[in-house]
């Protein structure tokens, strides 16, 4: 299983726990040192893992990544689409296309360069998964709901990245049923909370093990589970 963005945070934890679970963790990483310093914290837990130089915005980079896991395997049972950028909150009458370009790399652009690269990979493995980290925030029916905190986040690039991110997702479900493709939101909608990470300055209510709750469900699927839906700790949600 591959784990992209996985030297920190919800990424690590990821690859933490399903290493755990007895699977052989690519842990990719843009920052190769930080990777290389982040798979020995799991090796010396016990997890088989490789570290990966991925940065998710090159194609180089991705197409090396390729070359690196298939020296290793012949598939790939599990990829997460983990990494991700915050943007810098830009008020909508002050961002421009530059601003949702940058963001649109990591988040969307990201997202689609791996499992297309990947696809391969996955097409070989007996019951292949796909993971989307997105975020509520991409979701129309939180956005649009004032109670929620994200509706009153006003910017434009990480909020609509992720509203794309959502829509590849079911598209992706659509077009390739042989893999499951699912979309997972690392906090608790009914409970207006989140999980604390270093892109949110760790003003998150949930700890990042329980930000994975629902990543590790997703990509722990058996076969004939559901393809095409956004989950959050507590289950479904809205798009």
């Amino acid at each position: 299983m591959l784990v992209t963005g996985a030297n920190k945070g919800l990424g690590l934890e990821t690859a933490r726990r399903l290493g755990a679970l007895g699977w052989t963790v690519f842990l990719g990483s843009r920052d190769e040192e930080r990777g290389r310093v982040a798979a020995g914290k799991l090796a010396a837990e016990g997890v088989a893992v490789v570290p990966v130089p991925l940065d998710v915005t090159s194609d180089a980079s991705v197409d090396s990544a390729v070359l690196l896991v298939q020296a290793h395997t012949d598939r790939l049972d599990v990829l997460v689409n983990n990494a991700g950028a915050p943007g810098n909150v830009v008020a909508p009458a002050d961002a421009g296309a530059d601003e949702l370009h940058a963001v649109y790399d990591t988040n969307v652009y990201g997202p689609v360069r791996v499992t297309r690269a990947f696809l391969p990979l996955l097409r070989a493995a007996d019951h292949p998964r796909v993971v989307m980290v997105t975020s509520a925030g991409g979701s129309f029916a939180v956005v649009t709901d004032p109670s929620q905190p994200v509706s009153q986040m006003h910017e434009l690039a990480y909020c609509s990245s992720k509203a794309a991110l959502n829509m590849i997702t079911v598209r992706y479900a659509q077009a390739l049923p042989g893999i499951t493709f699912n979309a997972v939101t690392p906090g608790e909608v009914a409970n207006h909370t989140f999980a604390a990470t270093d892109m949110n300055g760790h003003r998150g209510q949930l700890t990042v093990t329980e930000g994975t709750d629902p990543i590790v469900r997703l990509a722990t699927l058996p076969p004939g589970a559901p393809s095409g839906i956004f989950v959050d700790r507590l289950g479904r949600i809205g798009w």
